[in-house]
């Protein structure tokens, strides 16, 4: 077993030492169901040279007794072992679930760029869900059969050490085929799990996309892409259940040269007298039953092998380092003024194209800033960088003089409300997305927000009110509604510095000109940065920055920038040219 391979067990171990009292009851009950097996071996010799063949009639009636005994004994062992050992694999791929979750939620922005929703999805289900069947089916089998076949090989040896020499000579030849066969089932999963996360990855989008889907009448379309992807998946899954499928045949050849062997080896030696009928029958009926448990164990393998597969890719997503964290030493951030400042800030998505290139800009305590400028010009990635999405490769951003990469990042997002152009809502109620960014605000509080957002007019129209179901990413409002709460928790969040990134792209003419109005009020004394492609939302900002190609072009008043005849002013007349 490689040195890759014994981390994972170590790393599986370790999330096991929690459950080791159900583990280790299950061993107990283990012993006692290999216990019975082998009992039951041994009294075929008493059965038959001591009741059948000297036709002993008086003590025939404790034969049932003594069957229904060792049923009974082992029924209810295996059914603790079974249930302590299933449950224990259950808790710890819960463990590893959760934990992956948390790591995954817990990563940078880039990191999501970096893997397709669909494919992290998939390591969260169906590969945790593969390890989850492979545990628990593995700790049963290997616990179980292991004690068996270590007590049947023990009677085997006791009842004749010739006749299990001969027995055992093939076994070894089973070895190199179970060793070849479990490293083709890991390989082919490996690649038939990464093919699952293509499957989930246009399942995630069709359900997204749905509405487009309809729009254009691609459902046909989409559904052969789905086909592709599911048929390439089978491509691999069909292989690992041809070597799977192999294990078991490729044993009981093995197996059935040696028994051949054992029965013109030991009717011989009945025939010489070597031994009697019982200790013949008691051996052959210790080394058939020994046969189960090590063809289960050597597709036990097969199903290890899966195991690792799965675990690697899980451990792959668990191990990937986190970009944007808490650096040693972060501070909390203290917020005196509110002023930001971008210092010489150069930033790269890859790493090679850089998209803000020596980026400075100052922002006055209580100022509102509007950035502005074509599409890809780096509006956006300013507001990603100053709320930790992303680290910048050069230059600083700093609050009050703080750097935000050396304070906490809890402490940052406190102080930081957010209003996105993507609006999204969570498939909760209405009160509870308003809460979302302050979980322990009031009725009265998530009323308030919601009434300065001029939402609550559309609220109290819903049947259950603040308690409404809005559904999938608020599928149940229209597009104004949902912007209209988005803007309602950022209101309720009460932060000193609010970004607004197409906060009000989604709303009517009448719906907008009320939201200015509240966001004029929650503007008051915050420093804002806001993001418009309409001009007309923000030509009462303290300051206008001009932005293309990620650098800062202009910064003024309206005014000032029309009197300059540049880039804003060729931006303002292509949108106000009637």
């Amino acid at each position: 077993m490689d040195s890759k391979a014994l981390e994972i067990y170590r790393r599986l171990l370790q999330y096991s030492r929690p459950y080791a009292w159900r583990i280790a009851f299950a061993v107990v009950a283990s012993v006692l169901v290999a216990g019975t097996d082998v009992m039951f071996a041994q009294l075929v010799q008493p059965l038959v040279d001591n009741i059948i063949a000297a036709k002993n009639a008086d003590i025939v009636y404790y034969v049932p007794v003594a069957i229904l005994s060792l049923a009974v004994v082992k029924g209810a062992s295996r059914y603790f072992q079974e249930y302590m050992i299933k449950t224990a694999g259950q808790l710890v791929i819960q463990d590893v679930r959760n934990d992956l979750y948390s790591r995954s939620v817990g990563q940078s922005m880039g990191f999501f760029g970096r893997h397709q929703t669909g494919s992290l999805m998939s390591r969260v289900l169906n590969d945790v869900g593969m390890m989850q069947r492979s545990a628990a089916d593995v700790v049963v089998d290997v616990v179980r059969d292991s004690f068996a076949l270590i007590g049947l090989v023990a009677l085997v040896f006791y009842r004749d050490v010739n006749l299990a020499l001969v027995s055992f000579t093939v076994l070894p030849l089973v070895i190199f085929p179970a060793i070849y066969i479990g490293r083709k089932v890991k390989i082919n999963t490996v690649k038939g799990q990464k093919q699952m996360g293509g499957v989930s990855s246009v399942l995630q989008e069709t359900f997204a996309g749905i509405k487009v889907i309809k729009a254009f009448g691609s459902e046909s379309r989409e559904s052969g892409r789905f086909r592709d992807e599911n048929f390439r998946y089978y491509r691999f899954i069909r292989k690992v259940l041809k070597y799977d499928a192999a294990t078991a045949p490729i044993v009981e050849i093995f197996a059935s040269i040696g028994a051949a062997a054992v029965f013109w080896y030991g009717i011989n030696r009945v025939i010489d007298g070597a031994m009697t009928q019982g200790e013949l029958f008691s051996f052959v009926t210790a080394m058939f039953m020994m046969y189960g448990p090590l063809k289960r164990l050597t597709k036990v393998n097969n199903t290890i092998q899966k195991s690792l597969g799965a675990a690697e890719r899980v451990f792959e997503i668990m191990d990937e380092p986190v970009a944007v964290k808490d650096f040693p030493g972060a501070q909390p951030l203290e917020i005196t003024s509110g002023e930001v400042v971008f210092d010489h800030v150069d930033f790269s998505y890859d790493g090679q194209e850089y998209v803000l290139h020596d980026f400075n800009l100052r922002a006055a305590p209580g100022e509102i800033v509007a950035l502005v400028g074509p599409s890809g010009a780096g509006k956006s990635t300013v507001v990603g960088l100053l709320t930790r999405f992303y680290d910048p490769q050069k230059g600083a951003v700093r609050i009050d003089g703080q750097d935000i990469c050396q304070v906490t990042l809890k402490s940052l997002k406190k102080h930081i409300a957010l209003v996105d152009q993507e609006t999204f809502l969570f498939n909760d109620t209405i009160y509870n997305n308003i809460r979302y960014g302050r979980w322990d605000a009031s009725e009265e509080e998530v009323q308030k927000a919601a009434r300065k957002a001029f939402a609550e007019d559309f609220i109290l129209h819903l049947p259950e009110k603040y308690q409404t179901h809005i559904g999938d990413r608020g599928v149940r409002l229209s597009g104004g509604q949902r912007q209209r709460i988005s803007i309602a928790r950022a209101i309720l969040r009460d932060a000193p510095i609010l970004l607004l990134d197409e906060a009000t792209s989604a709303l009517d003419t009448e719906s907008e000109n009320e939201v200015q109005s509240a966001l004029a009020n929650l503007m008051r004394d915050r420093t804002t940065f806001v993001i418009a492609h309409r001009l007309s939302t923000i030509m009462d900002a303290d300051k206008i920055v001009v932005i293309d190609n990620g650098c800062v072009l202009e910064v003024g008043t309206h005014n000032e920038l029309l009197a300059r005849n540049g880039l804003y002013t060729k931006l303002y007349q292509m949108q106000f040219r009637e």
